[in-house]
Formats: C-alpha cells, structure tokens, sequence
C-alpha cells in the first residue's frame, strides 16, 4: 500500500477482551525493532538470536521488494517518488528507473505517480504494478523496457494496481485498489466502482475474482496454488482473505483467513499489505505493528517489528532473508523459513 498510514488516521476502538489476549513483547532484539511472540512456534520459524538490520534509508514510502536471482538484487519501489531501486550486497543503492510508474506531464488526478508492487520471474524479467499508469506491466531490468500487459476491466481503466502474482501457468492474479488516485475512492477520474482482485489469464484477457473488498492489497498463492490470499487494507475491517481455487485458477471459494481488528489502536502504525510466503506454508504478511507471523491455518505465531510501518516483504539471498520494506527504509532479517520460490 502507498502512503495512505502518513495521510489516514482514523480511530479504532479496541474491546478489552482482545486487549487482554494481547502478547507481550520479548526482549528487544540486537539491532532494531523487536520480536512479539503470540506461539512458542514462532522460534521454528524466526531463530532466538535473529536480528533486524537496517540496509538503506532515505525513502519516503518503500514499498514492492522482489529477489532477483539472476543478478542477486533486490529491487523495490518508492512510490511517492515514482521510483524503482536496486539494492545488493555488492552494489548496495541505486536507481534503476525513475520515473518507474506514470511518465508524463504532471496530472492533479494522481495521488503518486508510481509504480508499487514488483514480482520477478524466471526468465529475469519482473511483473510490475503500474500503480500511476493505472495498468499491469512487465519490465526488463536489463533494458528498463517497461511492456504493458493489461489496463482496463470491460473497456474501464484499472483504479491503480498495487501487488500482484503470477502461478505456474502464466496467469497474473493482482490487486486494484484506488490509493494512487487523488482523493482515492472519491476520485472524480476512477471509472471502475469498486476495488477489484483479478486474473490475467496469458491470452491477455481480465477475469474479476472479487469486488467486495475496499481496498485489496497484498497478494500471494500458496505453495500448492490452490490458495489465493489477499489482504485488505481497511481501517474498518483489517483482514487477510483466503480464497480456494480450481486447477482454471477459478475461485470456488472463500473465507476469512486472519483478523488483525485486535493488534489495532493508537499508536500501532499498519494495516495488512504486502506478504511472502515460505515453502512450508509459513505466511509472513505486513500488518499492525509489523510482519505478522501466521502458519497454514491462519494460526498468529509472532510479529517481526522494525519500530514503524511495515509496507512489504520479500525472501531474498538464499530464501532465508526476509527483506522487508519499511517506511522509510529498507531491512532484513534472518529466518529460518525459506521463501517458496527458492525451492522451486
């Protein structure tokens, strides 16, 4: 999600029974932020002696970490900024593309202008969510071709897609909330009257899978595809979505995975946005205070917390670093999950 925590404030009311089922924190942790830990679980998956490391800073809302494994990088968006960075142990910072989403004259209709959410693939080249030119894009690292692949559902332009995933098949599933837009969901200039999660099939052609949800967000497959999941960003009902598909990557259903309402209050910078995956099922997934730990079965085990909010997340390296896009900075972690498309 954009920078929608900097501009939104709106109270929750929390009831005193979730205030009572509360963790509380562990120690802090060498380096930055903490640890919450809600199941002893929680140490299979995030070893006793981890540590957050701050990498880079200077952002104004990172967001969109995707591991490229061809050139061992990390590329990630700032979004007020409109631009795309790269990011290695060897290199350390630089730009990749600027401007990485809308390019052209200044328009008063844009809320940010860039691009989100980033998913490389196999062949190196990396799917990109074109939040400022309202379409889903695939772009070339190494010639900075940006090659648009979708930008209207039934003749209407996307709001501003934010995240998006692809499955073994070739079908783009993503998410189009309206947070790049001036005044968002009131914007006078969105054509599409709902926020929708869709598949792009490899045709070219756009399937609606969900129009009731906000403000979708995150998305991520399960390690067997069967397994759609979706956050959505709503001050109002904060919750990770999970929806069962078909070998057509068709929904067959869907439920409510998690509810983050209890970790909300004042003080609590987040809402559910950017997730990654492990192999094992294990679902880290942005959210109230952090990267919140979850097993298969939406079962909360613990929070990774950097001290503010928490964008976006990515395995990175080896598949055993969770590099996470956080406010203003960029950093990572060791765990000892490892990311599902490492093992792949």
């Amino acid at each position: 999600m954009p920078s929608i925590y900097r501009t939104i404030l709106i109270p929750v009311l929390l009831l005193q029974a979730a205030c009572a089922t509360s963790p509380a924190p562990t120690p802090a942790a060498p380096g930055i932020g903490k640890f919450s830990v809600y199941d002893a679980a929680f140490h299979r998956v995030v070893p006793g002696g981890a540590k957050i490391e701050k990498v880079a800073e200077g952002f104004t809302w990172s967001e969109g970490p995707t591991w490229v494994k061809q050139g061992a990088y990390l590329l990630f968006t700032d979004v007020p900024e409109n631009t795309l960075y790269r990011w290695s142990r060897r290199d350390g910072l630089s730009v990749l593309l600027k401007p990485s989403g809308y390019a052209g004259p200044p328009l008063q209709e844009l809320r940010e202008a860039g691009a989100n959410g980033l998913s490389a693939q196999a062949d190196g080249k990396v799917l990109l969510a074109d939040s400022g030119s309202r379409l889903v894009a695939e772009l070339d690292p190494e010639t900075k071709t940006k090659t648009p692949l979708a930008s209207r559902y039934g003749g209407k332009r996307f709001n501003s897609p934010n995240d998006l995933v692809r499955n073994v098949d070739g079908a783009v599933f993503f998410t189009d909330p309206p947070y790049g837009l001036k005044d968002i969901e009131k914007s006078p200039v969105r054509e599409l009257p709902f926020s929708g999660v869709y598949r792009l099939d490899p045709d070219g052609s756009v399937h609606l899978l969900d129009d009731s949800l906000a403000f979708p967000n995150g998305i991520a497959l399960s390690p067997d595809q069967r397994t759609l999941y979706v956050s959505n960003s709503d001050p109002a009902r904060p919750v990770w979505m999970a929806y069962s598909l078909d070998a057509r990557g068709e929904v067959v259903g869907k439920r409510v995975f998690a509810d983050a309402s209890d970790l909300m209050g004042e003080g609590v910078q987040g809402l559910p946005d950017g997730m990654a995956i492990a192999a094992d099922g294990t679902l880290f997934a942005t959210g109230p205070g952090g990267v919140i730990v979850f097993d298969p079965q939406g079962r909360r085990l613990g929070r990774i917390e950097t001290g503010t909010a928490i964008a976006n997340c990515a395995f990175g390296d080896d598949g055993r670093t969770l590099y996470m896009t956080s406010h203003s900075f960029l950093a990572r972690v060791r765990v000892n999950a490892r990311g599902v498309e490492f093992a792949q």
